[in-house]
């Protein structure tokens, strides 16, 4: 009775998150969610109101069966208290099938703008709720593909798809108008080569029947039924590699194709560390360069105000052309991207070697084809949707016109925190371009996220960063008109595993955590992993672990270590669903490991076997991931324990969305 009394306190704190005096305004939180087909990253929650913020919550179909925790999916970024319509919500893993999904509004209790549920077990960020029941809506996703085309000018034989994103690969054809009359075949003008499932952006489709007028060309998202990655449709008459379809139709954009010999050329004002330019659009008709002159060739100086040329272009329609300078941009200047033609063919740009005689720039009304804008020297920094296995964050492409960091700040941001929002700092970078920049965050981050990578200065000079202990006295920001030099991105962590050094006698290995979002195990392995030795290494696993976080997470090796060395926990998941690792056993087919930035999810650390000595110096290790793991692992049972606070909590809130979810029925 103790125990019931105390589950449904917790239950009140955590669900309710907010003072009993402000209970009424949980009745107003609402939400709408509509029927719809995905590409298999996001969906849209058509409305949700949220009487104290929080976010949105999509959770699958097994939710319905008591899976309140490892139904989640997806969780909105943090949306202010409200009426927001529209919501797009991140899949945390891509949706390969159509189904039933529930969407849900959460609470932010615990106020860090993270939803943290499954990571915390239940005790925070829980489910909004009316009349005992949390507030859901649920829609049937179907798992399809989603295209986009703008109009735009076409040497006739290709053109360019902005977005294609396909749940199960496939490919994008290019259609005319005729489609629409019946015209299933003879409408087609060219297809793209295989794109496996995901988001495609700039797809170039090069076509089979040119464009010779101003046409109306229908993008239309394919499957690869036959999986073969070739595509038979025309030739199977219809059998094979049909289209994806939403609500009964295919999945199409229409955009208009304008064959034009005139060139073009389009900036926008941005910033830059001084290293390179991005140049929004090209368009060249008989392919060619895109040259950056800096503001003096508008006196003359043809020659001298070259900073540099793009790779050579081939003919069409090109986004976000990067031109990287001969030498850098030291201070804020006008920039002058020009269109080149490749007149001798070389696809080489000889323009100022052959004092003008070629690749001279493209003209139209008599006059060069260009655009104009400033470049703002300070920093520029990319970073795009990924995975991280929490420890670790890598920003695409850092440039910074000095020396400095970039540093990873958590959502907490938007809510002000300039400085509790710094959850990592890379190692001082010189100026210059930086890629692949891994951050090493101060402490794992468990749950998915919005993070945002800001370019910092070092001010003070000595290559460390002060900004969090100078309370922003040094090493601030680079800036660009009026703000921080920043980007942000969806970051998904579906799993986390920590372990620290360690001794004893060789028997038993302790993570210290392990959160897994859908449930899961944890195996040992010993270094010979990083050999290839998949399954050899293998030295013991967990007993099955619900979804969320468990602590202190003690398993009984099958095979001792007899040496001191490193091992490498590793964190899996239960694909078949039957609570039992059966990785080895079906020979890789089930049961892999979390996979984050394309390597299994581990961490390594040291183990000293009592009474032996060895070469090595025991350092400590913590958290640092192993680059060279592959999609394998291995099998073994054991006995584990762990101590996982909440689980407890969890029941109750399987009645409580379970009332919810026959409410919805039977509305």
């Amino acid at each position: 009775m103790r125990r019931t009394l105390a589950v449904l306190m917790t239950l009140v704190v955590v669900v309710g998150g907010i003072p009993a005096a402000a209970a009424a305004q949980q009745e107003t939180a609402s939400v709408s969610f509509e029927n719809q087909a995905t590409g298999g990253t996001t969906v849209t929650v058509d409305s949700v109101t949220l009487p104290d913020g929080g976010f949105v919550t999509i959770h699958d179909a097994s939710v319905t069966d008591g899976n309140v925790l490892g139904s989640v999916v997806g969780s909105s970024a943090y949306l202010d208290a409200g009426t927001h319509e529209n919501v797009t919500v991140h899949l945390d893993e891509p949706v390969g099938e159509s189904g039933t999904f529930v969407a849900m509004p959460h609470m932010d209790s615990d106020g860090d703008r993270v939803y943290s549920f499954v990571a915390a077990n239940g005790e925070a960020d829980g489910p909004y709720t009316a009349d005992g029941s949390a507030v859901v809506d649920t829609a049937m996703v179907n798992a399809s593909a989603t295209v986009s085309m703008s109009d735009q000018p076409t040497t006739g034989d290709s053109v360019v798809v902005d977005r294609v994103e396909l749940s199960q690969g496939g490919f994008v054809t290019i259609h005319d108008a005729s489609v629409t009359e019946g015209a299933v075949f003879e409408s087609i003008r060219g297809t793209s080569a295989y794109l496996p499932a995901g988001v495609h952006e700039n797809v170039r489709v090069e076509l089979d029947a040119p464009v010779t007028e101003n046409t109306t060309l229908v993008p239309m998202a394919h499957m690869d039924t036959d999986g073969d990655e070739m595509y038979t449709f025309p030739e199977s008459e219809g059998e094979t590699d049909g289209p994806y379809t939403a609500d009964g139709s295919a999945v199409v954009d229409t955009a208009m194709a304008m064959p034009s010999d005139t060139a073009s050329v389009n900036y926008t004002a941005k910033a830059t560390g001084g290293y390179s330019v991005v140049v929004d659009s090209a368009y060249l008709p008989e392919g060619g360069f895109v040259t950056i002159h800096d503001g003096t060739v508008t006196d003359g100086a043809v020659f001298e105000s070259i900073r540099g040329t793009s790779m050579y272009l081939e003919p069409g329609l090109h986004h976000d052309v990067r031109v990287t300078l001969d030498s850098p941009l030291n201070e804020t200047t006008t920039v002058v991207p020009m269109a080149h033609v490749d007149s001798d063919g070389d696809e080489m740009y000889t323009f100022p070697e052959s004092e003008g005689e070629a690749d001279g720039p493209y003209t139209a009304d008599g006059s060069a084809v260009v655009d104009s804008g400033n470049a703002t020297v300070s920093a520029s920094v990319d970073y795009t949707m990924k995975s991280s296995d929490g420890a670790t964050v890598v920003v695409d492409r850092v440039e910074l016109s000095e020396g400095g960091f970039v540093t990873i700040h958590d959502p907490s941001l938007s809510g002000g925190a300039v400085f509790d929002s710094v959850v990592g700092t890379s190692m001082y970078l010189p100026a210059g371009v930086h890629e692949d920049v891994a951050v090493t965050l101060d402490e794992p981050i468990r749950s998915s996220q919005v993070l945002t990578p800001m370019a910092h200065m070092d001010t003070n000079g000595n290559e460390a960063y002060d900004f969090v202990t100078s309370e922003g006295e040094a090493d601030g920001p680079f800036t660009a008109d009026g703000g921080a030099v920043v980007a942000s991105a969806h970051t998904s962590v579906n799993a986390v595993v920590t372990a620290m050094a360690q001794s004893g006698d060789g028997t038993t290995v302790t993570v210290d955590s392990v959160t897994l979002h859908n449930g899961g195990f944890v195996t040992v392995h010993d270094a010979t992993v990083t050999e290839g030795q998949v399954f050899e290494s293998v030295r013991g696993t967990s007993a099955y672990l619900e979804p969320g976080t468990h602590e202190n997470v003690e398993i009984s090796l099958d095979t001792p270590l007899e040496e001191s060395g490193t091992i490498v926990p590793m964190a899996h998941m239960d694909t078949n669903g039957n609570e039992a690792y059966d990785f080895v056993t079906s020979e890789g087919e089930h049961d892999g490991p979390y996979v984050a930035a394309g390597g299994a999810v581990v961490t390594t650390a040291d183990y000293t076997v009592e009474g032996m000595m060895t070469d090595e110096s025991t350092e400590t290790m913590t958290d640092e991931p192993t680059t060279e793991m592959t999609d394998e692992s291995m099998e073994t049972t054991s006995e584990s324990s762990t101590d996982a606070p909440g689980f407890g909590l969890v029941v109750a809130l399987v009645a409580l969305v379970a009332a919810a979810l026959v409410a919805v029925r039977r509305r």
